[in-house]
């Protein structure tokens, strides 16, 4: 039994490491600069009580990342809720958010972070009076982005008629809202 595994190994770990020289084929084969304030492809949302930017699209990156830049006015957040198959960062550029991660909360300012792993619960709120900003980073993207655009679509604040609309919309893109937006 062992002898059989020892010799399977090799030829999978071959395998692996053939399929990891291959390079991604719809990757640009050259850097880009996003300006501050600037989409990567001109396509600002207004959602959650907040602008959105994206900064690397998962079109860049062949689906292994994604990071938006988002600029809050409004107080608060979206539902707790749990990302399947993707992990989030968020880094705090200006104002002040609280991110609970589980049964942890953190309290966020300028040049903090937190990362909540795929499959924990998760929710963030702005907390500070004035303007926020902040940097959200999705690994691998998944269905994030096209999860942005189509909520974009739905509208920035959700009627309640609408809630069953928004459950589906998040199931549909491998997240489940498991408790409501963060109370402070």
């Amino acid at each position: 039994m062992k002898r059989r595994l020892f010799l399977q190994f090799p030829l999978i770990a071959s395998a692996l490491i053939a399929d990891a020289k291959n390079p991604p084929v719809n990757r640009p084969n050259k850097g880009f600069k996003v300006e501050a304030d600037k989409d990567r492809y001109q396509e600002e949302l207004l959602l959650m009580g907040g602008k959105f930017t994206c900064k690397v699209s998962s079109k860049d990156t062949d689906g292994d990342l994604l990071i938006y830049h988002t600029i809050r006015q409004s107080k608060g957040g979206p539902a707790f809720h749990v990302h399947h198959s993707q992990d989030e960062w968020f880094y705090v550029i200006s104002g002040e958010f609280i991110v609970k991660v589980g049964d942890d909360t953190f309290n966020l300012k300028p040049g903090d972070s937190a990362f909540a792993p795929r499959t924990v619960p998760h929710a963030f709120a702005k907390i500070s009076e004035e303007e926020a900003q902040m940097l959200v980073l999705f690994q691998p993207a998944g269905l994030m982005e096209d999860f942005f655009h189509q909520l974009s679509k739905v509208g920035a604040d959700v009627p309640q008629n609408q809630e069953k609309t928004l459950k589906e919309l998040w199931a549909k893109h491998g997240m489940e809202i498991v408790g409501p937006p963060l109370k402070f």
